[in-house]
């Protein structure tokens, strides 16, 4: 089903209708390129069901520089499937508009390393992947959560490491978030999702921060508070506040769940840490320069009782200096939307992005995105799910 080859002496995999015998001669008759290797099998059936001649590099390298995109990308490409880590500024889109593309999906539903701006000038429809990482990242925000509060990955280690030598009464106390407060910045579907899971499991109080009420959300709790309330335990309480500071004040927990824009870059710093309770979770399973991470890592050295759960840093890979040694921060690779559902969904919906868009349909642009998961793939909506820019190049939108 797949050969090795070069492209421009960068190594991909080719895959093609017609076989690998035939790759350079038969099969599909739009070239798409695509920079990692992706999970699951669904993705390739749509290129390839789209008369998609479709090349997977295999490059060595983790984080793909431009000068090796442009290689790949070559004399003619009509489409990318590219990667959160890598710059798509004016350079690639450049690249890409000389080889004739006429469609670039990120793999991800952020797109912050994108320029979309750039994509627009050169008439280039930019895709993303909403509607599959809610639950998911949602979920690892609360296994932060939860790690973080009780000490896991300290006792973890602890054990690993020989130390347990018998049961002690102080032994890796940690917080109890039963009947607590949890907070949260950033209240859309992912943040309320998270919200959702802690009030429900935990019966914690919530308020949150976020520039627009989300009445679904309050009402939800709302009920749920009153079935608590009818089934005789204590109701739980919801509040939308009127400041980020006002929700760092009261939170036991505090949780990110809002965009990167320059209105949140460092948008927790060293003042806003003085603020919460000294023996406070912060979780950021959003974007890692949302946090100024040297500010909090003195502030965590400081404060041995103060716990953090991150997903994501400010200079990925790279870590702050100091993080590293933290006891008291659970530390993960930016695997929020790591399992197989979620990140084989993502390649559908990045891989029918660029299906649709080379061979010149419109956009689906619309919440329920099932349809791509689940149909046969005859029968995909012919659309792209979701492409940002489509009103901005002005592509028709079903």
């Amino acid at each position: 089903m797949f050969a090795s080859a070069t492209v421009n002496g960068v190594p991909v995999e080719v895959h093609n209708k017609g076989g690998a015998k035939h790759v350079h001669n038969e099969g599909g008759s739009k070239r798409v390129v695509v920079t990692k290797n992706l999970p699951g099998e669904r993705w390739l059936q749509i290129l390839t069901a789209a008369g998609c001649r479709v090349e997977v590099s295999q490059h060595p390298d983790i984080i793909l520089d431009n000068a090796t995109i442009k290689k790949l990308i070559g004399d003619k490409c009509d489409g990318v499937i590219g990667q959160l880590t890598e710059d798509w500024g004016s350079e690639l889109f450049e690249a890409l508009k000389a080889a004739g593309g006429t469609a670039y999906s990120n793999y991800a539903v952020g797109y912050n390393n994108v320029q979309v701006p750039e994509a627009t000038k050169r008439g280039i429809p930019v895709g993303n992947t909403p509607g599959v990482l809610t639950e998911t990242t949602a979920e690892i925000a609360a296994a932060l959560t939860l790690a973080a509060a009780r000490r896991v990955v300290e006792a973890d280690s602890f054990m690993r490491n020989g130390h347990y030598k018998g049961w002690l009464p102080t032994l890796f106390i940690g917080s109890l978030l039963q009947n607590k407060t949890v907070g949260i910045v950033g209240a859309g579907r992912i943040g309320a999702a998270y919200a959702r899971m802690m009030v429900e499991g935990h019966k914690m109080n919530l308020v949150y921060y976020d520039p627009y009420p989300n009445t679904r959300l309050e009402e939800y709790i709302k009920k749920y508070s009153e079935l608590l309330r009818h089934s005789g335990e204590a109701p739980v309480a919801v509040r939308r506040c009127e400041t980020v500071e006002e929700v760092l004040r009261e939170a036991d927990v505090v949780s990110l769940h809002c965009n990167l824009d320059d209105n949140t870059r460092h948008l927790i710093n060293k003042e806003r840490l003085a603020l919460m309770k000294k023996d406070a979770v912060l979780v950021n399973a959003a974007r890692g320069p949302c946090i100024d991470e040297a500010a909090l890592v003195k502030h965590m050295q400081e404060n041995p009782d103060f716990r953090a759960g991150l997903d994501v840093f400010e200079d990925e890979p790279a870590m702050a200096p100091g993080l590293a040694q933290l006891p008291n921060a659970v530390i993960v690779p930016h695997i929020a939307s790591a399992s197989m559902w979620t990140r084989s969904g993502m390649a559908t919906l990045a891989a029918a992005n660029v299906a649709a868009c080379v061979n010149g349909k419109p956009a689906f642009n619309q919440l329920d995105i099932s349809a791509y998961l689940e149909a046969p793939i005859a029968s995909l909506p012919p659309a792209a799910p979701s492409i940002v820019n489509a009103k901005d190049i002005n592509m028709k939108v079903l």
